[in-house]
């Protein structure tokens, strides 16, 4: 058997210990002629091929252009099993196997034939290396270049550090160590194959006829949604043709389980959801996988999530949600979306006013007091030195929203926009939660409704929440201060991190999927750019 085929058989059988072993003789075989690690060849070669990337040059420079990859020492062959290894599960982590060039790689292995062919050799392991480990541990793409309402940064890693992290110890542990370590990012790997599983199988089936089915009807229509769910896994198999209350109770959970209001209703919202392909929530899977490589390692023991797409914010306490409530998020509009980024919540502001931003007093008031100086009565108008100006004696027809050279403030009060509190984590944005007027949205499906803050349907019972670390009696203590009726300022002792996160796919806090509507259209167009870096479905069906 000749070594190309001998290679071809061991990476098919996917036997580490094998190539290793192949490897390893191949490599004794070239530096018989002269100390390998050690040649000028061998250093020529890595200058050479590495010296545009200024990272790895680097890291060679420093090390003494030693191999990390190439020696014949037995770390150098357990890094080149485990890169081959970690490699070859590019795919089952959502990125571009094609990318990294396996393949290619194992075909230069086998065909290295002098000290100068390893030194390229070494180069490009190392290239192929951290492109994949940056990939693995920050994400394939840039968030902000996709959409602006994204504003995080990728975590950054140098190839340095990359380098030395391997070479330090084991490196399959090392490779292991790279991807989110977290219950998230673990159980969406388990949901990714399961739903390439289904996906073999012939996805869910038949789509299920859009039309209102509820309570005691039949039909094929109604035989048709229960089979659908039995694919799903929301019903047990069942020969009844009824919408019998046990189907309306699968109906419910599929509710539950997708955002939709749990009425055992099977409306046109149910059956769209109901319709969605593997192929779909697969593409969810894969950019939430993507999306908690964004993230920031550390979240905090604890923390504050708001879920954009379940309209909800959480307080989690060790990896255990605490309180959640309701939420309303920005209005689906090209200026009022809620962004997505972390931050530190500081303060809390009890009886707020509301400092009216300028681009809605421009765009929205403006206009109204261009007719009726008296409109929006419910607003100071007060000019640069904060005096409350006379309305009769201005002529705002005069003003542009360039020109507009006044400032707009509701004092504190049960009708004021932001209601009775608000929770500040100060951010270029000027994004913060708060309480509001408007409860009845909360009852709301969908609720996409402010100019880009987050309202909260507790906000009484978030600041308890929060202060319960630092006062004896935070009920009490908070309603003290808000009965003074003062606009007053409650620093926490400790901020607490906040994450404002845009997730289509999740799982929830008793290990289930959860999927949600793509209010923004965020990950549409995520998943399209992971699409023309090359990650790949494994099957289009069903």
């Amino acid at each position: 058997m000749t070594k190309a085929r001998l290679m071809r058989k061991l990476f098919r059988q996917g036997s580490a210990y094998l190539l290793v072993a192949f490897l390893s003789a191949a490599a004794s075989s070239v530096s018989a002629s002269g100390e390998l690690a050690q040649t000028t060849a061998f250093k020529q070669a890595v200058a050479e091929s590495i010296g545009a990337d200024a990272g790895l040059a680097e890291f060679y420079r420093n090390n003494a252009y030693q191999p990390v990859w190439t020696g014949q020492t037995a770390k150098s062959a357990a890094r080149r099993a485990g890169l081959i290894e970690a490699l070859s599960t590019a795919g089952m982590h959502g990125l571009p196997a094609g990318k990294y060039r396996l393949q290619e790689l194992l075909n230069r292995m086998e065909s290295a034939k002098s000290v100068r062919d390893l030194g390229l050799l070494e180069a490009e392991m190392s290239r192929v290396f951290v492109a994949f480990a940056r990939d693995l541990h920050s994400g394939l793409l840039e968030p902000s270049r996709i959409d602006g309402g994204v504003a995080r940064k990728r975590p950054q890693v140098s190839p340095a550090d990359l380098l030395q992290g391997v070479s330090g110890g084991d490196p399959r542990a090392y490779f292991k160590s790279l991807a989110p370590e977290t219950r998230q990012y673990r159980a969406l790997l388990k949901q990714k194959m399961a739903l390439e599983r289904q996906l073999t199988q012939g996805g869910w089936g038949e789509a299920v006829p859009v039309s209102k089915m509820e309570l005691g009807d039949t039909g094929p229509e109604v035989v048709a949604l229960r089979n659908r769910l039995v694919r799903m896994g929301y019903l047990k198999p069942t020969a009844s043709p009824t919408y019998d209350e046990t189907l309306r109770e699968a109906v419910q959970k599929f509710q539950t389980a997708h955002g939709l209001e749990p009425d055992g209703v099977a409306g046109q919202g149910t059956i769209t959801e109901l319709n969605r392909t593997v192929a779909y929530r697969l593409q969810s899977v894969i950019v939430a996988l993507e999306r908690e490589r964004w993230l920031p390692r550390e979240r905090g023991e604890r923390h504050v999530l708001v879920n954009q797409t379940d309209f909800s914010a959480k307080i989690v306490d060790q990896g255990r949600i605490t309180f959640e409530t309701r939420a309303v998020i920005g209005k689906n509009t090209h200026d009022r979306r809620s962004p997505e980024f972390s931050d530190q919540l500081e303060h809390m502001v009890v009886n707020p006013s509301w400092y009216v931003p300028r681009s809605i007093a421009t765009k929205e008031y403006l206009p109204k007091l261009r007719a009726n100086p008296n409109a929006v009565s419910h607003l100071e108008i007060t000019d640069s030195r904060g005096r409350k100006i006379n309305r009769g004696a201005v002529d705002f027809s005069q003003f542009s929203a360039r020109s507009f050279p006044f400032s707009m403030r509701q004092p504190p009060g049960q009708k004021n926009a932001l209601g009775l509190v608000k929770f500040m984590f100060p951010n270029k944005h000027n994004v913060y939660m708060h309480d509001t007027p408007q409860k009845h949205l909360f009852s709301r499906e969908v609720r996409d409704f402010s100019h880009g803050c987050i309202r909260l349907a507790d906000p009484f019972g978030f600041a308890y929440a929060l202060l319960a670390r630092q006062e004896d009696d935070p009920k009490a203590y908070f309603h003290r201060v808000l009965g003074t009726g003062r606009e007053t300022t409650v620093r926490l002792k400790e901020p607490v991190p906040v994450h404002l996160i845009y997730r289509t796919a999740y799982i929830g806090s008793k290990g289930e999927v959860e999927y949600r509507r793509d209010v923004y259209g965020r990950d549409q167009k995520i998943w399209e750019e992971l699409s023309k870096a090359g990650v790949v479905l494994p099957l289009v069906q069903g």
